[in-house]
């Protein structure tokens, strides 16, 4: 097990959590059907508009999700070159200044869903929550703050995206995603490279984010405590641990799990959600401490399981 049990239940359960956030958001965003009362009439209602003036287009041909299949390909491909030539520069300035923009709107999308449903002015209380938490985030750079953020970035992230993909699309979007991954981290190391350059330089990082002391290293504070001075052990080197699970892993799940809720329903997405989990559950007890692995490709093919499972059952 790359970590220990106690850090493997947290990140796990922060990946549940985030999961079933991004179905109450994405449902929130998505157009329902409704049987007027006393006719039996059934009466479309649009989606609540996003923030910002933000908008998804309407798609009602394949040929129409092929397209926008096509044109999020070309903008992640655009995004991890622009990331890239950035840092080469070390243009940081301007890459917190594009996580701060990112974390305010998908903030804002995810809170204005909550908060519509229980308050007045819900845009401006949303939008000045998410700011004032994305520059905690950002320039405060406080773990508590990074992580609970984090539980609600993708899922509005993922309202954005949902309408866009359709179940093939969907499924040809993971399978590339993946094999990106796992190319990224097993053979160019871009992945790493990337991550160590969010935590070191930036001092942000795309994902969830877990420091801990190993059991040698507490160990070691407890004997230093009892034979130094607090002067002492104030200058003692102490070696933390990081348990991190990255952004791309926890929203792809979402957006999965939202295409298969417009398609076929709350049992759909809740068994992606399930496949995710048992992907993403066997790579953290099956991993090797030390080593880097492409969480993707696990967390894809329990997805595409659940995806089987749905249209068997359903």
């Amino acid at each position: 097990m790359k970590h220990n049990i106690k850090i493997t239940i947290i990140l796990l359960a922060m990946f549940i959590v985030t999961q079933f956030i991004g179905l109450y958001v994405v449902d929130y965003y998505t157009p329902k059907k409704v049987i007027t009362p006393g006719t039996g009439i059934v009466v479309d209602v649009p989606a609540p508009p996003l923030p910002y003036g933000l908008e998804t287009p309407e798609v009602e041909t394949e040929s129409q999700y092929n397209s926008l299949f096509l044109g999020i390909i070309v903008a992640f491909i655009f995004a991890i070159l622009l990331f890239l030539l950035l840092t080469k520069f070390k243009i940081e300035f301007i890459l917190k200044l594009w996580f701060f923009i990112v974390v305010v709107i998908a903030l804002s999308v995810s809170f204005l869903s909550i908060f519509s449903k229980f308050v007045s002015y819900a845009l401006v209380i949303s939008s000045v929550l998410a700011f004032a938490l994305a520059i905690f985030k950002i320039y405060g750079r406080n773990f508590f703050v990074h992580n609970i953020t984090e539980l609600f970035i993708y899922p509005g992230i993922a309202a954005i995206f949902v309408p866009l993909l359709n179940v093939w699309t969907m499924v040809a979007l993971l399978i590339l995603i993946s094999v990106y991954d796992a190319w990224a981290v097993w053979h160019s190391g871009i992945m790493q490279r990337m991550a160590k350059y969010q935590i070191n330089k930036l001092k942000i990082f795309s994902g969830f984010f877990v420091p801990y002391l190993d059991k040698k290293m507490r160990k070691k504070i407890q004997n230093w405590k009892k034979t130094l001075t607090k002067a002492q052990l104030r200058r003692k080197k102490i070696k933390v641990e990081i348990a991190i699970l990255g952004g791309g892993d926890v929203v792809f799940p979402i957006i999965t799990a939202g295409v298969m809720l417009k398609t076929l329903g709350f049992t759909s997405a809740l068994l992606v959600i399930i496949g995710a989990t048992l992907g993403l559950t066997y790579l953290f007890f099956f991993s090797k401490k030390k080593k880097f692995y492409p969480a993707m490709p696990f967390i894809t093919a329990g997805i595409l399981l659940g995806i089987a499972v749905s249209y068997l059952v359903i």
